[in-house]
């Protein structure tokens, strides 16, 4: 189960601090077919050349209340706190569950995959404004469908976007997740805080 801490970053944090113009163009919507009107799963099939640190792991750790082994997002690309999020996961053969999963052919399991979409989703709302303090858990998935199996070496390219969030309490994101361009694993996430 995920769980994601609704908190601001205080002022002066470096989080806080990130100009919203290091990354691709994410202010508020524009007309269709401009420059600022980027689709946010678009990002997800660019590649990693000369991309930004929006959030590194230091940042990420202050955001998120996951720790080794279940800090599962490394680096964040592209923010919109309330909007969206794009984020790197590096696949590696040292991570413990492929001691057992599988001896020999080592494939990251589906539930880690949806994990790491999920943190990506909690990212969204960790710095949302008027949020109540608490715990951000998964209440349901809805939709989601694994295309091909992942394994070390591979980067997962994460991207997340906020579809609803009611009575401040119940939010669903539209997620997926890439490999090289290809899609991995895509769905609708569905979280709810807990007092």
């Amino acid at each position: 189960m995920t769980a994601t801490t609704a908190t601001t970053a205080p002022a002066g944090s470096e989080a806080a601090d990130a100009p919203a113009a290091e990354g691709p163009a994410l202010a508020a919507p524009a007309a269709p077919g401009t420059a600022a009107s980027i689709d946010p799963f678009s990002l997800a099939a660019a590649g990693p050349a000369a991309e930004p640190v929006v959030l590194a792991c230091e940042q990420i750790l202050n955001l998120l209340p996951h720790r080794y082994p279940f800090a599962l997002v490394d680096r964040v690309v592209a923010y919109e706190p309330g909007r969206l999020a794009v984020a790197i996961k590096n696949v590696s053969v040292n991570e413990p569950q492929f001691q057992g999963h599988f001896p020999g052919r080592p494939l990251m399991p589906g539930v880690l995959i949806v994990e790491a979409m999920a943190q990506v989703g909690g990212l969204i709302v960790t710095q949302m404004p008027d949020l109540p303090k608490g715990l951000f858990v998964f209440a349901g998935i809805d939709g989601v469908r694994f295309r091909r199996p992942v394994v070390p070496g591979d980067q997962l390219r994460i991207t997340c976007e906020l579809l609803s969030l009611k009575r401040k309490r119940f939010g669903k994101v539209r997620a997926q997740a890439t490999v090289a361009g290809e899609l991995v694993c895509s769905g609708e996430l569905l979280f709810s805080l807990v007092d």
